[in-house]
């Protein structure tokens, strides 16, 4: 079964509008193990727009399934957060400074000696490894001879053409999939995968081994509660 892991970057974000410490990121991270999620995912961003620095270290304390922590390894205040922590994955985002969320992949051929060295600085801390890239076999391929542990595809695409033509939209990450699998990569997946769309991708991705949702799964929250919703998304990776 495909493991769940929920993005809590928006219940930070609804604490910061208001300031204080409502709703609370830990006590939200602690319920969605509760209710059955096998991971908690953190994308911390420089501003702490959303996920501050600390919530990440209370996090750690806490948290017993497993923590990924999303982010820009281009910034040395993200690489020192998650030496200090050590979660069990870190995922590697092109992000630029001031992105509202993440929206491409890395060039794994261009930046290929750099995030090489990333990957084994990360690695030799015991921590797993996964790169975030569009869903583009020759950027697979090249994400192998990094040494990473797993690459996570980027769905907005899928997302955005599921509606239309679901083969159309799932023809290329089932290709990468495939590419993932012969180099020995794990996969991940994320970004705008949806209560709507995720059981078809969970259905024709081979391999595929952790999701991680976060805007849309709090957005369904607001209507069928956390519980009910964390719920349904485990339903739809049973498949």
């Amino acid at each position: 079964m495909t493991k769940l892991s929920v993005n809590i970057n928006k219940i930070a974000t609804l604490r910061n509008s208001r300031g204080g410490n409502v709703p609370n990121v830990l006590s939200t991270a602690l319920a969605c193990e509760r209710f059955g999620a096998e991971g908690i995912t953190v994308h911390p961003r420089p501003d702490e727009r959303h996920i501050r620095y600390q919530d990440v270290y209370d996090l750690k304390a806490e948290i017993s399934t497993e923590f990924n922590i999303e982010g820009n390894c281009q910034e040395q205040k993200f690489i020192d957060l998650v030496l200090a922590n050590k979660p069990t994955q870190v995922t590697l985002v092109p992000d630029a400074l001031g992105q509202i969320t993440s929206n491409h992949g890395w060039d794994t051929i261009k930046h290929r000696d750099y995030l090489k060295e990333m990957v084994q600085l990360f690695q030799e801390q015991g921590i797993r490894v996964s790169i975030f890239v569009d869903p583009d076999e020759e950027m697979v391929e090249a994400a192998a001879e990094t040494g990473t542990d797993r690459v996570e595809l980027y769905t907005e695409a899928y997302a955005a053409k599921y509606g239309f033509d679901k083969e159309e939209a799932i023809t290329p990450y089932f290709k990468a999939a495939k590419v993932a699998q012969q180099v020995g990569l794990g996969l991940n997946a994320g970004h705008d995968l949806d209560s709507n769309n995720l059981r078809y991708f969970n259905e024709h991705i081979p391999g595929l081994l952790e999701v991680s949702i976060g805007h849309a799964l709090i957005a369904d929250a607001l209507y069928w509660g956390l519980e009910e919703t964390i719920k349904r998304y485990l339903a739809a990776l049973k498949a």
